[in-house]
């Protein structure tokens, strides 16, 4: 973790406040805007890809904290806490549960604490750190001294790991894994095509190529690979509005979400 925050990038485009455009969240740029607003042009299924992610995320964590009983969670890479956070759905449930945010965003990290400190939310914290690097994020004071890894743990790595590597990403997960003792749980969520071009993919990881983090896709087989050590819950690797939904979700929502999901328990 680096011992002076990284000053906010504004020459480029950040997928972070890129994605809180996305949701129609004020924690961004005019060089987000554009870039997402690029996207948009010839990729109009963007924003419904971010929605349809945000979505999963909320009903995954309603699943942990209610059908299991997760009242503490780490979540990495969470970029700007805004509608549909973390806190706000497990404590609505669950008053007493606890939730670290991790991003490395200077932005985004800046902005979350503001609203916190605007809501008054207790048992929760931000953290600036580079999830890449598990031996920092999990000693950090707002980690560490939050969340209880004695106890089970919800560790969410919901639309993050396009930007980390083959390879580094299972093994990412697998240290956050070993930090969990069993009766933990993993969520995830990787962009991955359901209806977008091999053309439309590729302009949008030219947009990609410009951020700090560029972004790759993965199939829903490689997407399975992502949490070793874990067991995959019903209903597996799936376009994320079939994800244990409310009400069975159109075929055009699945079509046109781009998204699979996945929840693993740690045995």
């Amino acid at each position: 973790m680096h011992e002076t925050p990284p000053a906010p990038q504004l020459k480029a485009p950040n997928a972070a406040r890129m994605y809180d455009y996305h949701l129609g969240g004020s924690a961004n740029f005019a060089v987000d805007r554009e870039a997402i607003d690029e996207i948009l042009e010839w990729l109009p299924e963007g924003s419904h890809y971010a929605r349809e992610n945000r979505s999963f995320l909320v009903r995954a964590v309603r699943y942990l904290v209610n059908e299991v009983g997760i009242d503490q969670f780490l979540d990495l890479g969470s970029g700007v806490p805004t509608v549909g956070n973390v806190h706000e759905t497990a404590q609505a449930l669950n008053p007493a549960a606890r939730v670290a945010y991790v991003d490395f965003e200077p932005v985004a990290v800046c902005h979350a604490r503001q609203l916190l400190r605007q809501e008054g939310a207790e048992r929760v914290t931000v953290t600036q750190a580079d999830i890449r690097e598990p031996e920092s994020v999990l000693a950090a004071p707002g980690v560490a001294e939050l969340l209880d890894f004695d106890r089970p743990v919800g560790v969410l790595a919901v639309g993050v790991l396009p930007f980390v590597p083959d390879g580094q990403a299972q093994q990412l997960m697998a240290t956050y894994r070993d930090a969990a003792v069993a009766g933990s749980y993993a969520v995830v969520s990787h962009i991955s095509r359901t209806c977008w071009t091999e053309e439309q993919m590729q302009r949008l990881m030219d947009v990609m190529s410009r951020t700090p983090t560029p972004e790759r896709e993965r199939t829903p087989e490689q997407i399975a690979t992502l949490l070793p050590g874990f067991t995959a819950i019903e209903p597996g690797v799936v376009p994320v509005p079939r994800w244990r939904p409310e009400s069975p979700p159109s075929e055009d929502v699945v079509h046109r979400s781009n998204c699979y999901g996945l929840v693993g328990y740690r045995p």
